[in-house]
């Protein structure tokens, strides 16, 4: 006897409908999983055995076989365990066969039978729309999380005998919650830029930053304000439209970072690993890495040069072409990673070289290693280098209140409009995303401007690369300004944030 169901499965950050195809032969009592199952999912006949017994329904008789197609993809997790019990009891006609064809089914079943939450709902959900199917069993405790998929019939139930009665045409559809959920994960920090006292040009350079999708560095002894400014930087930039935050929400989804009860990411995420992060966990493997999970969000890294070089050195091609490529030998997965890098550091081992206050105790071996942690392109992609200096006595206990972000928000709202305005027929999302090839045309510059910055370049600070963010950086800054064209002025100030000679020279 042959039996068919469906389930999803996902590959990277995607999902794809697989075949749960079920046969029962004569022969010895036995039960196979076939299709390039994982371990998770190998031991899946012996919870889905328990789960059929113990919600009351005959375990099927003979030589058990379940195919799950295409078989040349590897499936992993516990989310077909729905999908093959009610595969297994289709064969002895315990549930309809040809209406469960109607369905995609998801879940982890327990030993007793009930339904346990499942990760990639989202991604998995999308699939079986794209494939054309509008109706889906998934485990309660995922049901807020498939909502947001629009135009399908979504049936949550708590157990396998909740699902047998969906698809007897017992079972009613899920309606969504009067109040909408909020995200789970507190994707960024808390924090307002009026709480930090001091550092003008720094606060300039994250306005600049958060209105043109710029990538950040600061150079700056310890206690000088980098990270509580690097945490506030989400508090500034733009919400997200439906569209990112979707994607957001399928990363994290896919991730195992979304719980029961909540719904889309709607912050942007803000992800600040420990220096002692491997080159997987940054770029991602199987599952998304904090490269990805940081997509139209954040990835601040402290204390840069602490990082493993080879382990920073994986962040060059997604600062370019906007995704990161992982080769496995399941295959190779392309994973979303557009996104704004802000890296910190000191300007030596023990941060106090050059300061007229503390001594430095590094020799200049030690600076030298310090400084073989940062590579020249590594460093040329990112567009704005910023020096912070110690905050001044004066400046800490000055109790005039300081600009807060609701006020630098607006300015920067303001200037991603008009970049929305001038990139509308295009697929360009800001300053910073403009492609070299139209450089040139988006970032116009005047012959006063180039002339400026053709100076620049004969000194010896601008790299070709440099040349093109320099005027992106420019362009975000006439932006600010209300500009329509790129002034001389303009380019100076984003001059200024490429001195990567002056900057690294202190660590060399």
């Amino acid at each position: 006897m042959l039996a068919l169901a469906f389930s999803a499965a996902m590959f990277g950050v995607d999902g794809y409908v697989v075949r749960v195809e079920a046969d029962s032969s004569a022969g010895t009592p036995g039960f196979s999983i076939i299709g390039l199952p994982d371990r998770a999912l190998g031991e899946a006949k012996d919870r889905v055995r328990a789960a059929i017994v113990n919600s009351g329904f005959p375990y099927p008789a003979g030589r058990l076989l379940i195919n799950l197609s295409p078989a040349d993809l590897r499936k992993e997790g516990p989310a077909f365990d729905l999908g093959i019990a009610l595969a297994l009891l289709a064969i002895d006609e315990r549930v309809d066969r040809l209406a469960l064809g109607e369905y995609v089914v998801l879940g982890e079943l327990a030993l007793d039978g009930s339904l346990r939450a499942v990760s990639g709902i989202l991604p998995m959900v999308l699939a079986a729309r794209a494939a054309g199917f509008t109706k889906l069993v998934v485990p309660r405790r995922n049901a807020d999380e498939a909502l947001l998929v629009e135009h399908l019939e979504l049936y949550a139930v708590d157990s396998l005998i909740d699902a047998v009665a969906v698809i007897c045409g017992h079972g009613g559809k899920w309606r969504a919650a009067a109040s909408s959920p909020g995200p789970h994960v507190e994707t960024s920090p808390q924090g307002d830029f009026a709480d930090v006292r001091g550092q003008v040009a720094a606060k300039r350079a994250f306005e600049i930053a958060a209105a043109g999708g710029h990538n950040l560095l600061l150079v700056g002894p310890p206690g000088c304000g980098k990270t509580m400014l690097a945490q506030r930087l989400g508090s500034i930039l733009p919400a997200m439209s439906r569209a990112e935050a979707l994607d957001v929400t399928k990363i994290y989804s896919v991730a195992g970072l979304l719980g029961a009860g909540w719904g889309i990411v709607d912050r942007r995420p803000f992800r600040a690993p420990h220096h002692t992060i491997t080159q997987v966990a940054l770029a991602g493997g199987t599952r998304p890495g904090e490269i990805s999970l940081a997509h139209h969000g954040v990835l601040f890294l402290d204390e840069l040069p602490e990082f493993a070089r080879s382990t920073i050195e994986v962040l060059r091609q997604p600062l370019e072409g906007g995704k990161v490529v992982i080769a496995r030998a399941a295959g190779s997965f392309v994973y979303p990673a557009s996104f704004m890098l802000v890296v910190a550091m000191n300007p030596c081992p023990c941060g106090f070289r050059g300061s007229r206050v503390h001594d430095c105790r590094c020799d200049d071996a030690i600076i030298a290693k310090y400084a073989g942690k940062l590579s020249g392109p590594l460093m040329d992609r990112i567009d704005m280098h910023v020096e912070l200096a110690p905050i001044a006595l004066d400046e800490l206990i000055d109790l005039r209140p300081a600009e807060s972000s609701k006020s630098i928000r607006t300015r920067v709202e303001a200037a991603r409009e008009r970049q929305r305005v001038r990139y509308r027929s295009s697929a360009i999302s800001c300053n910073a995303a403009v492609p070299p090839n139209l450089a040139r045309t988006y970032c116009a510059l005047d012959e006063t401007a180039t002339a400026l910055l053709r100076g620049a370049s004969v000194r010896g600070h601008v790299s070709a690369r440099a040349f093109d963010r320099i005027a992106r950086v420019a362009r975000t800054i006439a932006d600010l300004a209300g500009d329509a064209a790129i002034q001389r002025e303009h380019v100076a100030e984003a001059i200024g944030y490429r001195a990567i000679e002056r900057l690294t020279s202190k660590v060399a």
